[in-house]
């Protein structure tokens, strides 16, 4: 046996959040005993019609499920916790431990799913000590981030101690006055760590990230300039930022109106845990501000992505019911786009300003800071970490191949850290690390129910249909093989050159063909004058010479829907027994075939 297969192995094996921004989840994995860090989302590309949320493929934790020992939550943003309630539909997690204000959030979003039961929620505060299953040892450590309540976590492991910086910046200066615990982080950077995972969002960006209150100043200075409403809208996850602008309007005389349900979801929880300090009066519904003067009117609001749904999309597309866009109206963009949502925060932008709003956006204004550390914050984590390997995370390629570099700088080895992907299994000992084979990994994606997944066959198709349209042929089909009526085609945003008309012909002409020259390959006659006729066979058939002419004819493939009917046949694939994906009916003293395929005109 060789020296490497005979020590202790950690694996850890990160399922979202590697070459890309959101869905973080990762494995702990050391013998029979499983950990997870994290279980977040992320919401769906232009492409992805019909879908809501954007979850990172679960199967391999459904497979090992046994395993399970409990997860570990370092803070509350969607990207963290808000695949939970979903993945607790497929398995059990015996307990979750985390932060009281994810902790709080994750509660409301178990109780609403109706998973409330399969797990068990443990609260926990700074250096607090929590032991899961028998190999795995957790101390939480204060770190300063975008939402208040934030930590780091440092891992003991039978092959030492693994530190997961969670998302984090360096701030002097919090808002909530909870500092980062550089003690704590020193103090296993003396006793050793044996490998630093870490936060890699912003190190293509030199120096450091601003403090959260300097965004304080500007804002006050945007907020006194207004003369009539003031309409303002950040990540509703911003705490600190939610409580700067609550500290502000009840400095400037403002009554707060809240718009978005996630919005109001986190002020109640983080005021009921003492991270937002506001008076009771201060916060008002929409009805009672609309007979307020103008300059005495703060409307806080969801929307700093441009999300569809969200409050002030609405109001920029005039479907709010509520609330208008009017001559006067300040709107103020306390957040910066996230990567592929410029587009929409823009189109939002361009509506407002249409209307006759002044809108305030844009990083020169200061009216927005990162929550995640830049170059500098991430040598300070390294240099009082002192890890012996180094495994970056959370970012894109090119902002986890930038911070090796950045480690490089800061004298770790290259040999000592790797860079990887969703579904690579890293190998850590006391000696070294490797990348060691691969799990499936991938996506799933919930539609607008939250409940459905849809596969990769349902996007393809909803993708195609986007695309290049549908085709639909209805036909008939005597025992003998003859048609018993003209096919019913209908062509739904499918473009033709010319009159539709010659496709049509085009297309009974190649049934009749198929039929002409391949019925006899897929019938044979039995006793007592009937027919036994292989359905899916002429239905494969007809498939395929009616996709080939449509790419032919069309230059595209559209999505091609075929129902083919047979009565008077038996079918050689079991029709007798009626199931969803074939259907079959049955009339007196005839047997009628009936399939329906939504197959890609490729197939």
């Amino acid at each position: 046996m060789s020296n490497h297969e005979s020590q202790p192995t950690l694996k850890i094996i990160p399922l979202g959040g590697l070459h890309e921004i959101g869905k973080n989840t990762c494995v702990f994995e050391y013998g029979d005993e499983m950990v997870l860090l994290d279980a977040g989302l992320a919401f769906p590309t232009d492409g992805m019609h019909g879908v809501n949320i954007v979850l990172p493929d679960m199967s391999y934790v459904r497979d090992n499920r046994h395993k399970i020992k409990g997860m570990i939550v370092t803070h509350g943003h969607e990207d963290h916790i808000g695949g939970i309630p979903f993945h607790l539909k497929q398995f059990e997690i015996p307990v979750i431990y985390g932060p009281r204000l994810a902790m709080s959030l994750l509660e409301d979003k178990l109780t609403e799913a109706g998973v409330a039961g399969r797990t068990e929620l443990r609260r926990v505060r700074p250096r607090d000590l929590v032991r899961i299953g028998n190999s795995f040892f957790v101390e939480y450590i204060r770190n300063t981030h975008s939402i208040a309540d934030s930590f780091t976590v440092a891992i003991h492991t039978p092959v030492g101690v693994v530190i997961h910086t969670g998302d984090f910046k360096i701030d002097h200066t919090p808002v909530d006055g909870e500092f980062f615990d550089f003690q704590k982080l020193a103090e296993y950077g003396e006793k050793g760590v044996i490998c630093l995972i870490s936060d890699s969002t912003n190190a293509e960006l030199p120096g450091f990230t601003p403090s959260e209150r300097s965004v304080y100043p500007n804002l006050e200075r945007v907020f006194s300039q207004a003369r009539g409403r003031l309409i303002v809208t950040t990540f509703a996850s911003s705490v600190h930022r939610v409580n700067m602008i609550l500290e502000l309007a009840q400095q400037l005389g403002r009554v707060v109106s809240v718009l978005g349900r996630s919005m109001l979801n986190v002020i109640a929880h983080a005021r009921n845990l003492g991270y937002i300090k506001c008076e009771d009066n201060l916060l008002q519904p929409l009805h009672v501000i609309r007979g307020l003067p103008d300059e005495k009117v703060l409307v806080l609001t969801t929307g700093s992505q441009g999300e569809p749904l969200s409050a002030l999309t609405r109001i920029a597309n005039k479907e709010h019911r509520q609330i208008s866009i009017r001559e006067g109206d300040t709107v103020v963009f306390s957040a910066n786009p996230i990567p592929g949502n410029t587009i929409a925060v823009v189109n939002t932008i361009d509506k407002l300003m249409i209307q006759g709003a002044k809108v305030i956006y844009g990083r020169d204004r200061g009216i927005h800071v990162s929550g995640h550390g830049c170059q500098e914050d991430q040598k300070l984590m390294l240099a009082l970490t002192k890890p012996k390997f180094f495994l970056p995370v959370h970012g894109e390629h090119r902002m986890l191949v930038k911070h090796a570099e950045t480690a490089q700088s800061m004298g770790i080895p290259p040999e000592n850290m790797v860079i990887i992907d969703n579904g690579d299994i890293v190998e850590l000992t006391a000696e070294s690390i490797r990348i060691a084979g691969k799990v499936h990994s991938g996506i799933e994606l919930v539609d607008g129910s939250r409940n459905g997944v849809v596969n990769d066959q349902v996007l393809k198709e909803r993708q195609r249909l986007a695309e290049d349209g549908v085709v639909t042929v209805a036909t008939t089909i005597a025992a003998t093989g003859q048609l018993l009526a003209r096919p019913e085609i209908h062509l739904r945003g499918v473009v033709v050159s010319a009159d539709s008309k010659h496709l049509r012909q085009s297309i009974e002409s190649t049934i009749e063909a198929v039929l002409r020259d391949r019925w006899s390959e897929f019938c044979r006659r039995l006793g007592n004058n009937q027919v036994e006729v292989d359905a899916d066979g002429i239905q494969l058939q007809l498939e395929r010479e009616v996709g080939k002419l449509l790419r032919r004819d069309l230059q595209s493939e559209p999505l091609l829907v075929l129902l083919v009917q047979i009565p008077e046949a038996k079918s050689t694939l079991g029709s007798i027994n009626s199931s969803p994906s074939h259907p079959s009916s049955i009339s007196a003293g005839a047997r009628t075939r009936t399939r329906s395929s939504a197959m890609g005109a490729a197939s």
